[in-house]
C-alpha cells in the first residue's frame, strides 16, 4: 500500500472570520440599538415608574381598569381588523388579476409601481387628499351633489368617523397586500394545475382544493401584517379627525404631550401594550410565512 493512501484526507480550510467583514452591518446594529432597543427599554422602565421615579404597578393596572383605555384599544383593533380584512380581500383580487389572471403585463407593472408608492403614502398628505376628495366640500362630494343630486353626508357618510378613517386606511392597506401576495401567487407551480386538470378538476375545484389551501397561510399572514400596519398608524388618524376618534395611538399622544391628560408614564404603559399586541401579530405572521415557504420553494 502506498504511503499516500495511508495519509488522512486533508480538510478543506474554512475561512476565518475577520473583523472587517462586520463593518458593513455596523450601521444596521447602531440603528437598531438607537431606535428600537433603547426606546423599548425606556418604555419598559417608564411603564413601571411613577412621577417621582419610584417603582409602581399602577400604570399597568390602569390598562385593565380604565374604561377609556380599554375602549381605545378595542377601537384600534376594530379599525385594524376591518381594514386588514377589506384590504386583504381587495388586494388579493388585484394581485390575482395581474399575476395569474391573464391581464396584460404592462398593467401589472403599473399596478406594482402604484402599490409601491401608495403603500407608503400616509400621514398628513393622505389625510389632506381625502379631505379634498371626500370632505364636506370635497371634489367628489361636490360632483355627486351637483351632478347626481346625492349628498353623501345627508345619507349618513362622514369622513371623520370610523367608516371614513377605515376608508382612508384602505388606501395604503390594499397596495401593501398586492406587494405581499404577488410573489406568492407567482410561486404557484404550473404542474399543480396540470395535475389537478389531469385528475378531472375544473378551475374552481383547483382553486378551492389546491391553490387556496396552499396560499391560505400566506393570505392570513399578509392580513396580520395589514393589521399591524393599521394598528400602529397615528399621523393619518390625527390629521384627519383631529383627535376626535380616540384610537390608542392618539390617546398615547394625549398622555405624553397633552394638557388635560398628561401622564407620560401611563403613556409608556399604553405603548408597551401596543408593543405586546404587535409582537403577537408579527409572531403569527412569521409562523404563517414559514408554513407558506415550505410549499412555494
Amino acid at each position: 500500500m502506498s504511503e499516500t493512501a495511508l495519509q488522512p484526507p486533508s480538510k478543506t480550510p474554512t475561512p476565518r472570520s475577520n473583523w472587517k467583514n462586520w463593518i458593513g452591518v455596523v450601521p444596521f446594529f447602531l440603528f437598531a440599538i438607537m431606535f428600537i432597543f433603547l426606546p423599548s427599554v425606556r418604555l419598559f422602565i417608564g411603564s413601571f415608574t411613577n412621577e417621582e421615579g419610584h417603582f409602581t404597578l399602577d400604570n399597568v393596572r390602569q390598562l385593565f381598569t380604565q374604561q377609556y383605555i380599554i375602549n381605545s384599544y378595542l377601537l384600534s383593533i376594530r379599525i385594524s381588523a376591518t381594514t386588514a380584512l377589506g384590504g386583504g380581500i381587495f388586494g388579493f383580487l388585484l394581485a390575482y388579476s395581474v399575476t395569474v389572471g391573464g391581464l396584460p403585463k404592462s398593467l401589472r407593472s403599473a399596478l406594482i409601481t402604484f402599490s409601491g408608492v401608495a403603500s407608503n403614502f400616509a400621514g398628513v398628505p393622505l389625510a389632506f387628499a381625502f379631505v379634498a376628495t371626500l370632505g364636506r366640500t370635497g371634489f367628489v362630494t361636490t360632483i355627486l351633489k351637483d351632478v347626481f343630486g346625492l349628498n353623501i353626508y345627508d345619507a349618513g357618510f362622514n369622513l371623520y368617523s370610523f367608516l371614513g378613517l377605515s376608508l382612508t386606511y384602505m388606501y395604503f392597506q390594499f397596495p401593501l397586500m398586492v406587494l405581499v401576495m404577488a410573489p406568492a401567487l407567482d410561486g404557484l407551480k404550473r404542474e399543480w394545475r396540470e395535475a389537478a386538470e389531469n385528475l378531472g378538476a375544473n378551475s374552481i375545484q383547483y382553486w378551492l382544493r389546491v391553490a387556496l389551501p396552499i396560499l391560505l397561510p400566506s393570505i392570513l399572514g399578509a392580513m396580520i401584517l395589514l393589521f399591524g400596519n393599521a394598528f400602529g398608524a397615528y399621523a393619518t388618524a390625527y390629521a384627519l379627525t383631529g383627535g376626535r376618534l380616540p384610537i390608542i395611538t392618539i390617546q398615547i399622544g394625549a398622555q405624553v404631550r397633552g394638557d388635560v391628560l398628561h401622564n407620560p408614564n401611563l403613556g409608556n404603559a399604553m405603548a408597551m401594550g401596543m408593543v405586546v399586541i404587535m409582537a403577537i401579530s408579527l409572531a403569527g405572521y412569521s409562523w404563517l410565512q414559514g408554513k407558506t415557504e415550505r410549499w412555494l420553494r
